[in-house]
């Protein structure tokens, strides 16, 4: 692709947000209350009810490549795969009604929400949506569960979701508007889960700790014939609140259970080798304008590789490290740092799957599931950093978010191997950005 050609990608980015940004957005609504007019009636429903909030959010964008890489996808990266092509992201709704969690009260509430574009691919839960779709853009309920605080053992309660979850591990997550980048780092994508049908609570056990436990059927998977093998997996950990006179919060979630396919490893290895995932992060609010943070991840899966040469499960594991820093120019402009060092000791962790069902093939045991695999070998070393300069106004007008993030990153092997570009480079370029609306 020539230059004009992904300057006018670009610039198309960009213009469907300045569009969107224009006139016709005076008649959005943020968080708009489709059941308002219940909150004049008397009833304990009616008033629950009013409280009731519906969201959209739209994200576009691009990463391009000047290395026009042959089969055309940016290696190593999910969300923006496709080199020098503008895409739909996300196009969301969330119809919810939130738990107030200055209340220790019985209170339930829900969320659900629904989302259409090309992030879906990934996001899928086998058995739901994951066989619906076909093309790039794909739809999914993204989140589907009751919410239920309970006042019991402490002052602060127990929280507890059921349902459809996005799984809570890690820094970055789905939503573009709570992350500070476009792209995802390696260890977004390899070494934590995406979606979950289970539960998940919350014990508040005083200001400072909060205690994180929850059983689901695996990591994007369902029940029965949907599930990839037949064993349920689990999280635990904790939260350390407000310290360092609250500028400090370091979270810990560990998670275990099989999570390999049983056609690819065997039913035995498939329900008994287990995968154990750790991820501790910490965040430091030095003062108004600046933060910092950094994450640490630790993943190994005692069977991914079925029995080795004495009968044993053959493992395979990678550890990683990634630091953010975040530091508000002023009240539009924020300057964004993330780097990291992701090992993958066996090579079989970072690959990019060609094709739109490819990702949820691999996971389901289904055909083509077609991987551009790293390197052979005894391991690769990734080494990746991202910087941008984040654009986001108040603009009023009942917009909730509006942002602009032109991205640069740069990636490489750094043990020598060459995973890039087709196999053609040991390092990668990529610059682009995306554009984020919502009501």
């Amino acid at each position: 692709m020539n230059l004009s050609k992904k300057q006018s990608g670009i610039a198309f980015a960009l213009s469907v947000a300045s569009i969107l940004a224009g006139a016709p957005i005076k008649s959005a609504k943020a968080q708009v209350h489709p059941f308002s007019t219940f909150s004049s009636g008397g009833s304990d429903l009616s008033h629950w009810l009013s409280d009731v909030t519906l969201t959209g959010q739209i994200e576009g964008g691009i990463m391009a490549n000047p290395a026009r890489p042959n089969p055309g996808y940016n290696f190593g990266d999910f969300l923006a795969d496709h080199a020098n092509q503008v895409q739909l992201n996300q196009a969301e709704f969330t119809l919810s009604k939130a738990i107030d969690a200055s209340k220790n009260t019985y209170q339930i509430g829900f969320t659900l929400e629904g989302l259409y574009g090309s992030d879906a691919r990934y996001y899928h839960l086998v058995g739901i949506s994951d066989q619906e779709w076909k093309a790039r853009y794909q739809l999914i309920p993204a989140q589907a569960h009751v919410d239920v605080h309970l006042p019991w053992l402490t002052s602060g309660g127990l929280d507890m979701q059921a349902g459809i979850l996005q799984a809570p591990m890690g820094v970055e997550g789905l939503d573009p508007a709570s992350r500070a980048f476009y792209t995802l780092a390696y260890t977004s994508e390899y070494s934590v889960p995406f979606q979950h049908v289970g539960a998940m609570f919350n014990w508040h056990v005083t200001p400072m700790l909060d205690i994180t436990f929850g059983i689901d059927t695996g990591n994007q998977t369902t029940f029965g014939s949907s599930d990839n093998n037949n064993a349920p997996a689990g999280y635990f950990g904790f939260n350390l609140n407000n310290l360092a006179g609250g500028k400090l919060r370091i979270v810990e979630l560990s998670r275990v259970g099989p999570e390999n396919v049983w056609q690819s490893v065997g039913h035995y290895e498939a329900n008994h080798a287990q995968r154990f995932w750790n991820d501790i992060n910490a965040t430091y609010q030095v003062n108004d304008d600046l933060s910092l943070t950094a994450e640490f991840n630790y993943l190994h899966d005692e069977g991914i590789r079925g029995f080795g040469a004495r009968g044993q499960f053959a493992g395979a594991d990678a550890e990683s490290f990634v630091s953010f820093l975040s530091y508000k120019i002023n009240k539009d402009f924020t300057f964004n740092y993330r780097g990291e060092i992701y090992r993958d000791n066996n090579n079989m962790m970072v690959g990019t799957f060609i094709g739109n069902n490819s990702y949820m093939n691999a996971i389901a045991g289904r055909s083509p599931s077609t991987l551009m695999a790293g390197p052979g070998g005894h391991g690769t070393t990734y080494g990746a950093l991202s910087l941008n300069v984040a654009y986001r106004p108040d603009l009023g007008h009942h917009v909730r978010v509006f942002q602009l993030r032109p991205e640069i990153r740069f990636d490489r092997s750094l043990n020598d191997t060459s995973p890039f570009n087709g196999g053609r480079n040991n390092g990668m370029f990529t610059f682009g950005g995306d554009a984020v609306i919502g009501f």
